[in-house]
């Protein structure tokens, strides 16, 4: 898939207010400061469409992005960040359990994990979380780059057999880096053929 057009269209923490059009969305998400503003701006190959920033928890809102006039990139808020109430038993914010619950246009969320470390109970606990509450989703490891082949190989496979424990199989997964666009081609005809497959 070429991407002719992005171009930010709403941010907002109330699902109702997310765009109308019955265009498909691709949710990104994952544990803060695992690199998602700049794997968005790797896709999109834009510098600064999401914003990137040093600080974990940046980003607190839902953003749409439309994508090629027709689809969403949306990017949502980290999940496991002190920011999140200790009286919540939700790793995350109230309105993205709302977002994944209510959004009849999501077809598919990509969950991003830092490729550089074993596998994190916030992260397990999430894709938990979104098995049990039928949100269909793909793994997205990131920063490739930082990390020796043989650890990456590694820490995917641990991956594997910690989620076999309770699942059928594993999910599809996606191996990227923002530093030199590993695997943008691979996900965006992903994308692509999803989008085929729903319309």
């Amino acid at each position: 898939m070429k991407i002719k057009s992005a171009e930010f269209v709403v941010s907002n923490s109330d699902v109702a207010k997310c765009p109308k059009e019955k265009l498909h969305e691709y949710a990104f998400i994952g544990r803060s400061n695992v690199g998602k503003s700049s794997l968005i701006n790797m896709l999109m190959q834009r510098k600064s469409l999401a914003k990137t920033s040093g600080r974990p928890g940046k980003t607190q809102l839902i953003n749409h992005f439309l994508i090629n006039k027709n689809w969403f990139l949306v990017d949502l808020p980290g999940y496991g960040y002190a920011k999140v109430s200790k009286s919540s038993k939700r790793v995350f914010q109230k309105f993205i359990t709302q977002y994944f619950a209510e959004r009849e246009q999501l077809v598919l969320a990509f969950v991003l994990i830092d490729s550089r470390h074993e596998p994190q109970k916030v992260d397990l606990e999430f894709m938990q979380w979104m098995g049990e509450n039928g949100v269909p989703f793909c793994i997205v490891f990131t920063k490739q780059d930082k990390v020796k082949p043989n650890a990456l190989l590694r820490n995917i496979e641990t991956y594997r057999q910690k989620m076999l424990a309770t699942w059928e199989e594993m999910p599809r997964y996606f191996v990227t880096s923002s530093s030199n666009s590993t695997g943008r081609e691979e996900l965006l005809k992903y994308i692509g053929e999803v989008n085929v497959e729903m319309d």
